[in-house]
């Protein structure tokens, strides 16, 4: 069965930082384009960073660029969205998204496959 897996999201105070990790199982991970979205309540779902597969190519929305990094590890079929300096704003369910392509990315859909998210809150 192939799926996605988030893990690492939880409650962090402003300034806080999170590492949310996306796993994949039944297949693997190097012929896909992989992307993080987020949705907060009653917002759309926005797309705010993607690597391409080779992790050469990667892309940020404005709202965390200079704040979130993502890297993948083929290796290991995971990519990681490291989140500093983290806001109130950013509080939202987040979710990994893999797209059958190479070299490229993007920020919004269609993509292949997706994971079942994990929740973001940023609090004090």
């Amino acid at each position: 069965q192939l799926q996605l897996v988030e893990s690492g999201g939880g409650l962090v105070q402003p300034g806080g930082s999170l590492r949310l990790s996306c796993a994949a199982s039944g297949f693997t991970l190097n012929q896909y384009a992989i992307g993080w979205f987020r949705q907060a309540p009653g917002k759309e779902r926005e797309g705010i960073s993607c690597v391409g597969s080779t992790g050469g190519f990667k892309n940020y929305a404005d709202s965390v660029k200079g704040r979130f990094t993502i890297t993948r590890d083929n290796a290991n079929d995971t990519v990681y969205l490291q989140m500093k300096s983290l806001k109130p704003e950013d509080t939202a369910v987040y979710y990994c998204a893999a797209r059958r392509m190479f070299g490229l990315c993007h920020l919004s859909p269609p993509y292949d496959y997706w994971g079942q998210g994990t929740q973001v809150t940023v609090s004090s």
